[in-house]
């Protein structure tokens, strides 16, 4: 009989790449991930895995038992999902994972949606970057997590992590001073919109996050390479830098809606879409059921009128 925690690990190793970086995730020493795989292998009765220099690959038989992996794992998420159900009421820890603009505008009053309806519960919330929520749920350490996407950069496909569409809002280019003029009969296009900003410097998010990788490929879509000179990640610096002339940026909606005076919004043919993501099987739970339900009442609630300041683009 094959043993699931091991499994576990197994399918954490063909993720993560090292055993080491799966002892640090779940807690392990190195040592006992590879006597744990070991004693898989012994169940299994052929090699799991195989040296290739430093790094341990998974053989076809491993790649095949991690597939088989994924659907016993969701079944027991289901089968959790189903206990919790039978159980009277709803409490205890919900570990909630944000990325950090997610955290002033939709968290509290999603948080307080969930003290209304399910007092008994307890929301333990962390800022988490996107392209970790995947590793923080299936390690355990996260119940639930909020993530994003853009427009160039779309999220990379995972069968152990199910979504749900939460929100998708429209980018915009923040400038400071006057709004620059469109090229003559401009139509709203990626380049007309963004190229009279072409020389001027940029501000993005911190390299190797998905805002960061959006706003330069977006620019060169445009047909240049900006010149970056802030890497911030939180929206409001961008918009507070803007707004002194001390270049061009990129926010979502909900950040827009709190720009400061002397910002000039320009909306883009380009979106953010929010999710709420959750181990795969996991979303009949009732807490991570009642994360989502309050989360959609709380991004539905806000005002829909367009960003003060925005400037109307054909």
């Amino acid at each position: 009989m094959l043993d699931v925690r091991r499994l576990h690990l197994l399918r954490e190793l063909h993720r993560r790449g090292t055993i080491a970086a799966v002892a640090e995730a779940l807690s392990f020493t190195a040592s006992a991930v590879s006597q744990q795989l070991s004693v898989l292998e012994r169940e299994a009765g052929v090699a799991l895995l195989e040296r290739s220099g430093r790094r341990v690959v998974l053989t076809p038989a491993g790649r095949g038992l991690v597939a088989h992996a994924d659907a016993v794992l969701e079944r027991l998420e289901q089968a959790v999902a189903e206990l919790a159900v039978a159980r009277d009421g709803l409490g205890g820890p919900l570990r909630i994972g944000t990325f950090p603009s997610g955290g002033p505008e939709i968290v509290p009053a999603t948080l307080a949606l969930l003290a209304r309806r399910h007092p008994a519960l307890e929301p333990m919330v962390q800022e988490i970057d996107s392209a970790r929520v995947s590793d923080g749920l299936r390690a355990g350490e996260l119940d639930v997590a909020l993530v994003h996407d853009y427009d160039f950069v779309p999220a990379a496909p995972d069968t152990t992590i199910d979504q749900v569409p939460l929100l998708e809002e429209p980018m915009y280019l923040a400038t400071g001073g006057t709004p620059r003029t469109a090229v003559p009969g401009a139509d709203g296009t990626l380049a007309e919109l963004l190229g009279p900003w072409a020389a001027s410097p940029w501000i993005t998010a911190r390299d190797g996050t998905t805002g960061h990788a959006m706003a330069v490929r977006a620019c060169q879509a445009a047909g240049f390479e900006p010149r970056i000179r802030h890497r911030v990640n939180d929206f409001r610096t961008v918009l507070g830098l803007a707004a002194i002339g001390q270049g061009a940026g990129f926010v979502p909606e909900m950040a827009a809606r709190r720009a400061p005076e002397g910002v000039v919004l320009t909306r883009l043919p380009l979106f953010r879409r929010s999710r709420v993501a959750f181990r795969a099987g996991g979303g009949a739970h009732p807490a991570v059921a009642a994360f989502v339900a309050a989360a959609r009442t709380a991004v539905n609630s806000p005002d829909d009128e367009p960003p003060a300041g925005a400037a109307a683009r054909s």
